[in-house]
């Protein structure tokens, strides 16, 4: 349990550090390293992930200083209904093929980022 513990508060303290500082990402962080860093199985990886990154998303938003409260507010509902419709239809979608698009992702943010 405290190898859980610990892995856990290790891999909060690297999604935060990596949401507060590119204002995104801490998910792409948080999914490999909770893998890592603690003995969770695949299937609860992922969804506790989601509910670790919207504490993660709002302590990062409230702390920022350069975006405006009401723009925020635009991209809620969009990103409201996104969350409901992964998190219904994630569970049909087996692990495997979630590490694979996970891992594009990944990929392709950091080629975007790149050039």
């Amino acid at each position: 349990m405290l190898i859980n513990s610990l892995g856990g508060i290790a891999a909060g303290l690297a999604a935060g550090a990596v949401n507060g500082l590119f204002g995104a990402g801490g998910g792409m962080v948080l999914v490999p390293l909770l893998g890592w860093l603690t003995r969770m199985e695949d299937e609860e990886i992922f969804a506790s992930s989601l509910s670790i990154i919207l504490p993660i998303c709002i302590v990062s938003l409230v702390s920022s200083e350069t975006i405006a409260w009401q723009d925020a507010f635009v991209w809620l509902p969009g990103s409201a209904l996104g969350g409901v419709l992964a998190g219904i239809w994630g569970k049909k979608i087996p692990v495997k093929w979630l590490h694979r698009g996970l891992g594009i992702f990944i990929i392709w943010g950091g080629l975007r980022y790149l050039g």
